[in-house]
């Protein structure tokens, strides 16, 4: 609510019963009713080009597009870790900027070498619907050290969440800083753009999916090995990796995998040990060393039994839990290992009151799930987010206020708490 709140979507205002309440902006729900009706000269939701394109552009022409451009961008970052694994696809200078030490930070140079960061292993193991936003939002930040106009751009990326995959829209109602961004989003494979004297510009599946959960690539070399397994008739069952998963884990930490994707195999190198390799399959050990190697580059035992767990192969998923709880609980004891002292970004607070207000604080920033530490003898506890707790304590002044008034009417001369 505070952010909402912030942001000018909702208003602040009183109830009938004198109770702080919200109410949504004029503004924002005037805005709002003009999109979704399609009100209005902004064109929210695009405008489709009227005459058919000289060459055909297929929905499979924009999914081959998106997944070798997309696929450049992770070949790009795992390339940082294994020199020898490199992209089909030459990255523009703006996109490597991007993931390099001045924008994202996926990647940065040290002794003129590039090499992977804690947060290019984060970006490498999440879904791809995740890491598409991941690069989005640091474009954003980009943006404004190259005065573009955050507002444009955001009203931009969500306009493409709403298009058709495969339908071409016109590029006269866009902005200069939205033509801008047509030129990197199509480096990133999020639209299809033949360049600055094309009059119309393709979303693709990348674009099409951002606001919804639907798989971004799902025939790409990520997701498009064929695992085959047999029935217990004896038949044959092709199942893909995007719906069922390929890593199979066992209680003596061998890994099997089921794929020939050279990305795939790379990502599961960060922090498995490589046994032997065949053409639909290779076999890996998680070991001490190669988790905490995998530790000391920032990423996390919580990530990695993630990412097992998210890409699991089917008959792992018919056991509960999916993973085998001793290779779990060994992952964490080996980060557990080197781990002296964790640090966390916050807001420490103190001096609130009374120990009822003390409680009553603590409880909510908990509920909230902003709490990182408290020491109930010392009055004191740390946040991570500030905002929430200063509305609640806007909240609980109004209400002090509130009752010291009414106190006051009714001719009590009971204290109240401070």
């Amino acid at each position: 609510m505070s952010i909402l709140t912030r942001l000018k979507i909702f208003d602040e205002t009183r109830a009938d019963n004198g109770r702080p309440a919200y109410k949504v902006s004029k503004a924002f729900s005037k805005s709002l009713r003009n999109a979704l009706t399609g009100g209005g000269n902004h064109r929210s939701f695009g405008i489709p080009t009227s005459e058919p394109d000289k060459t055909k552009v297929t929905i499979e022409t924009l999914d081959t597009y998106a997944r070798r451009q997309w696929e450049a961008i992770l070949y790009y970052v795992v390339g940082s870790v294994d020199e020898t694994t490199s992209a089909r696809v030459d990255l523009n200078e703006s996109t490597q900027q991007l993931l390099g030490s001045g924008a994202g930070e996926f990647v940065t140079k040290r002794r003129n070498k590039p090499q992977i960061t804690k947060k290019g292993f984060e970006f490498l193991l999440e879904e791809t619907n995740a890491q598409i936003w991941t690069l989005l939002i640091e474009y954003l930040k980009l943006g404004e050290s190259l005065n573009m106009d955050s507002v444009e751009a955001i009203s931009f990326l969500f306009t493409l969440g709403s298009l058709e995959l495969g339908t071409s829209y016109d590029t006269s109602n866009l902005t200069p800083t939205q033509l801008r961004m047509l030129e990197d989003l199509s480096d990133y494979g999020i639209v299809y753009w033949k360049g600055s004297n094309a009059d119309r510009y393709y979303p693709t599946r990348l674009a099409t999916t951002l606001t919804s959960d639907a798989p971004a690539l799902p025939n790409s070399s990520l997701t498009s090995t064929t695992v085959t397994t047999t029935t217990t008739g004896g038949n044959l069952t092709s199942l893909t990796e995007s719906e069922k998963g390929f890593i199979i884990l066992e209680t003596n930490y061998r890994l099997y995998a089921y794929t020939s994707s050279p990305l795939l195999i790379q990502i599961i190198s960060l922090f498995a040990t490589l046994k032997t390799r065949y053409p639909n399959m290779i076999t890996a050990t998680l070991t001490k060393s190669s988790i905490q190697k995998a530790i000391a580059h920032g990423i996390t035992a919580d990530q990695i039994v993630s990412y097992l767990s998210t890409h699991a192969h089917p008959q792992l998923r018919k056991s509960t839990p999916i993973l085998p709880p001793t290779v779990v609980d060994q992952i964490r004891l080996w980060q557990i290992e080197g781990d002296r002292m964790r640090t966390s970004q916050g807001f420490t607070i103190w001096d609130v009151g009374t120990i009822d207000d003390y409680d009553r604080a603590v409880k909510h920033a908990e509920t909230l799930g902003i709490l990182i530490w408290q020491d109930r003898n010392k009055g004191k506890f740390f946040v991570s987010r500030f905002e929430q707790i200063q509305q609640y304590f806007k909240n609980e002044a109004l209400k002090k206020k509130e009752r010291l008034a009414e106190g006051q009417r009714g001719g009590s001369s009971t204290p109240l708490a401070r």
